[in-house]
């Protein structure tokens, strides 16, 4: 889920998945704590836009992070990689919701998931800019219908919701796992052939100079998806030395990648930091794989893993709207403004779960699924 750049379940088997037990114990365990982890990525990326990072956010402080939240900013200025953090657990999350799924309930699934909450904070974002548009540019109609598709970025349009630029990253993985592994249905050796070609791809893209074959492979994001996808065959399957491979070479890969692409641009940051982030998202996930987060059995996690995804997408723009109207319209001093602002947006990261996932999403899907059998019988 993301830095921005600066404008800014249970479905019938499909063919020829192996059934394994997982190794790791109760699968409700399992997925509060990746739920944790989440919301962990996601409040790291929130702490980057709200003080480790310039541009918009400066007016809504009336000075730079790094002048208000000295000791802060230097902690935040990190936060960014909260996202590779979310990849290597969507890797783990979307190979687990697969297995066992058509390419049809899967694609259904995604769409379900990703768009109710997305078109919200469209709408939300949509009706700042118009109330206070020195804090988010006014949006035109057609930015807006366009940006409805979710296909703003490939088709160069201007980006309503400044996060949403990791939503393209998603989209294409799923469509890439789908078409590959998906389609044919998941198994050990279906996920680790993928997982392998991707590698070789994504190393080959960097001296191949075409612009597509970068759009399609993804290469300086690819080892963390690929890292995951392995993490969650040694949790299903077991440890072997197969997947320790793959998850070993995805590590080394992908702290060059972050290194190279988030430091280099950036030399304030220290690499030594940047390798040590990227190590443990890896074995924050790890842990999860081997089975060793069975304790971490809090209901909370629930909650919190709920409220991620509509969190990401709405406390970047938003956030800084009412950082200005607390900050600089009612003189709120800055410590109290940060908290304020990030529960407010974690309390409206609740009611948009609350009020448009829990009732519009399955309705969403069973009406995917109801066209879906029309089209077929007719």
């Amino acid at each position: 889920m993301s830095a921005s750049p600066s404008t800014l379940t249970s479905a019938p088997p499909a063919p020829g998945p192996v059934t394994a037990p997982s190794v790791s114990g109760g699968s409700r365990s399992r997925l509060l704590a990746l739920d944790g982890l989440r919301l962990v990525a996601a409040l790291m990326v929130c702490l980057y836009h709200y003080a480790g990072r310039g541009g918009p956010v400066s007016g809504s402080w009336h000075g730079d992070p790094t002048h208000v939240f000295p000791a802060l900013s230097r902690v935040a200025v990190y936060g960014n990689f909260g996202v590779q953090f979310f990849f290597v657990i969507s890797g783990f999350v979307i190979c687990m919701s697969s297995w066992g799924r058509t390419l049809g309930d899967f694609f259904r699934s995604r769409i379900a998931r990703l768009y109710p909450a997305y078109w919200v904070a469209l709408v939300l974002v949509t009706g700042a800019s118009l109330a206070l548009p020195v804090v988010v540019h006014a949006v035109r109609l057609d930015e807006f219908l366009v940006n409805l598709t979710m296909l703003q970025q490939p088709m160069g349009a201007t980006r309503i919701l400044g996060v949403c630029w990791t939503l393209w990253v998603e989209v294409r993985f799923y469509v890439l796992f789908a078409i590959l592994v998906v389609l044919r249905g998941v198994t050990y050796r279906r996920v680790a052939l993928y997982a392998c070609a991707w590698t070789v791809a994504a190393v080959l893209c960097h001296s191949s100079g075409n612009e597509l074959l970068n759009q399609v492979v993804m290469p300086e994001y690819a080892p963390f998806f690929i890292g995951g996808l392995a993490l969650y065959l040694i949790h299903r399957f077991g440890s072997d030395l197969l997947a320790w491979g793959i998850v070993t070479m995805s590590w080394l890969l992908a702290q060059s990648e972050a290194t190279r692409g988030l430091w280099g641009p950036h030399p304030h940051r220290n690499p030594y930091v940047v390798i040590l982030i990227v190590t443990l998202a890896f074995a924050a996930v790890a842990v999860v794989a081997l089975g060793w987060t069975r304790w971490a059995s809090w209901r909370w996690l629930t909650t919190a893993g709920a409220l991620t995804y509509p969190f990401y997408l709405v406390h970047e723009h938003l956030g800084w709207f009412v950082i200005r109207v607390l900050h600089r319209g009612l003189g709120l001093p800055a410590w109290p403004t940060l908290a304020v602002t990030v529960l407010g947006m974690l309390v409206l990261a609740w009611l948009i779960h609350r009020f448009v996932e829990k009732p519009f999403g399955p309705r969403l899907k069973k009406a995917l699924k109801r066209e879906s059998l029309a089209a077929r019988l007719g």
